[in-house]
Parts: C-alpha cells; structure tokens; sequence
C-alpha cells in the first residue's frame, strides 16, 4: 500500500470537511412512503402530507383537534338554511375553522360567538373579517369549547370536531336557558345513532338519552371529499331541537336504568337486571334510600323478587331494550321510583 504522508492526509482532511459542510442534509420524516403519519393520528385523520391540502392557509392543520375544513359552499349555505336563522339570532359556532361557514351565518345573524381551540386558525378567522362590514358582528372564544362556559346564544352551528361529539351534544342539551336549535356536522354512524329508532340497528343508550331531552332530525349525508383535508369516514348533519319545557327526569337516576337496559340491547330487560353486579348496586341503593327517608327494610326484602315484580307488572320482562322507545322507559323508570328502586 502506497505511503501517504502527513500534508496530503491533512489536505484529504480538509476537502472531506469542506464536502460535509456544502452536503445537503437527509431529514427523517415522520410519515412513511405513503403519506400515512407514524405516530398517533387524530380522530378520523386522514393523510397527513403536505399535498393532501392539509396546508390549505400556511400552517398545517391539526388532526389530534379533528380539523377538517368544510371547503364546498354549497354545503355551508345548506347547513345555514337548516338553521333557519333570524335577523335578531346570536350565534354559537364551535369549530369555525378558517371561517368559510362562519361568513354564511354572519350575512344572517345578529352576532356570532365562535370558539376555537387552535390560536392559528383563531387568527386566520380574524384576519377573514379585519376591515370587513361584519366585523363588529364577530366575537371570537379562543380556547376549548369543552372547558368553556357558553355564553347566551339562540342557535348553535357546528362542523363539530368528532372527538368531541359526544359530549359536546349533551353539553348543548343540557345548556339553559334552552336554545332554539342546533345544526351539527358529525361522522355519518354518530349521527345515524341519534336519530335511529325503536328496531333500527344503530338504537341504543345514546338515541334514548338524546331522544329524552330534543327532537332530532337528520337534515344531510356529506361526503368526505367536502373537506380538506378528507376525513376517512362519511359524514352527515343534524337539527337539534330541545324539548321546552325539559322532562322532570334525574338524568343520573335515567341514564343509570338505561345503561343497564342497554348492557346487552338483544336480551330481555329480565335477563339484564337479573346479573350479579346489577342486583348487588340495586339492593344498596334501596338500602339507601330506605336509611335516607327512615324507612325499615322489610324482613323478607329480596331485592331480585322486587325488581322482578316491576318488570311483569308492566310486561315488560321478556321485552328487549332495542324495541322501547323513550315513553316505555319512563313508565319503567316511574315504576322503579314507587317501588324505592334507584339508580344512583
């Protein structure tokens, strides 16, 4: 092997740093050849990458908050129409977004009060009506809805981030003073839930306790390719209309029987309230209660003989919870209540 000497290792030196330097560097990226993420994905998150419109005004949207822009006006203005909005109206929007519904219901509203979570998309909003003749009209709430307390409002519209869907429906219903209605974006199956009835496959605990309080109507199906970027999932639009005046129900004492009823939506209302753990809470509740009120628990109280003795008295033992709509369940939850039977 031919001998180097110390100058042209030095010199070898050298031009290999000088290579390093003009080198472009390889960035890892966090997504794989296919533009999926390889980390945690938001709720119904799509792709991503760059190209997938995703970077629609500067900065890259944020799946793990659900944001999806609705991009098609036709939609918008249709979901603005649904609302029926008046002249005198203020506005709740959660979820605005960039604004592109948040324009609609500016041409028909006395006020809008829109609350975003993200600082960025908040300033884009702002930025949308800065020297606009609807500015004056805009109150922006930064922060998340979920932690807010709403203010006063008439008719609530919402892309809703579907995350929160769930409890965003139930913060609404249970809002007062009660509201006008509301029109709410969410994933296609969330929203066939609410409206599903009586025998439909999708009826369950969340179609009864959301039957109680409103009447629920389903307004339009939205494809995926409506937003930007596309969700991996359909969507669809409801009204909500709240019940004025709200039935005199303890919604706890209510969702604690109708979680059972539904533990199993196939079986008998018989066969649910008889297992192990179901009987056990129930007897000390009624135990409770009788200490509460200073009554004696009989001496041959069996708690199975008692809740059974509701169920047949009403016929409803061998029904199946999937087929009662929201009258049944209250003549059941009654029934319970005359017999000292409590569900929290």
């Amino acid at each position: 092997m031919p001998k180097i000497t110390s100058q042209q290792l030095r010199k070898r030196t050298q031009e290999s740093a000088a290579n390093a330097a003009i080198k472009p560097k390889t960035i890892v990226s966090p997504y794989d050849k296919s533009g999926k993420n390889k980390g945690k994905a938001g709720a119904g998150a799509g792709s991503n990458s760059s190209n997938d419109g995703s970077r629609h005004f500067g900065p890259m949207f944020n799946k793990d908050l659900g944001q999806h822009i609705l991009i098609n006006p036709l939609v918008s203005q249709g979901i603005v129409d649904k609302a029926n909005l008046k002249q005198t109206d203020v506005v709740l929007e959660v979820g605005p977004g960039t604004g592109n519904l948040t324009v609609k219901i500016l041409e028909q509203a006395k006020r809008v009060i829109a609350c975003e979570a993200d600082a960025r998309l908040a300033a884009e909003l702002t930025k949308r009506v800065q020297g606009g003749p609807f500015q004056h009209k805009l109150e922006i709430i930064h922060g998340d809805v979920m932690k807010q307390t709403l203010p006063y409002f008439d008719v609530c519209i919402s892309n809703t981030p579907y995350q929160i869907s769930s409890p965003l429906t139930f913060k609404l219903i249970f809002h007062r003073p009660i509201f006008r209605c509301a029109v709410l974006m969410f994933q296609r199956e969330f929203a066939l839930r609410l409206v599903a009835r009586p025998g439909d496959s999708l009826y369950g605990r969340l179609s009864v306790n959301c039957q109680l309080y409103s009447k629920v109507t389903h307004v339009m199906s939205v494809g995926k390719n409506n937003f930007k970027p596309p969700p991996n999932v359909e969507s669809s639009v409801v009204r909500i209309e709240p019940l004025d005046p709200p039935p005199p129900v303890d919604f706890e004492e209510w969702d604690g029987m109708v979680r059972i009823a539904f533990s199993r939506k196939n079986k008998t209302l018989a066969a649910n309230f008889k297992s192990t753990a179901t009987m056990q809470m129930l007897e000390n509740n009624y135990k409770t209660y009788c200490a509460s009120n200073e009554l004696m628990v009989e001496s041959d109280f069996d708690i199975k003989k008692k809740v059974m003795g509701v169920l047949e008295d009403l016929s409803l033992a061998e029904t199946r919870a999937s087929k009662m709509d929201v009258v049944d369940f209250l003549k059941l939850l009654s029934a319970f209540h005359d017999a000292g039977i409590h569900f929290c």
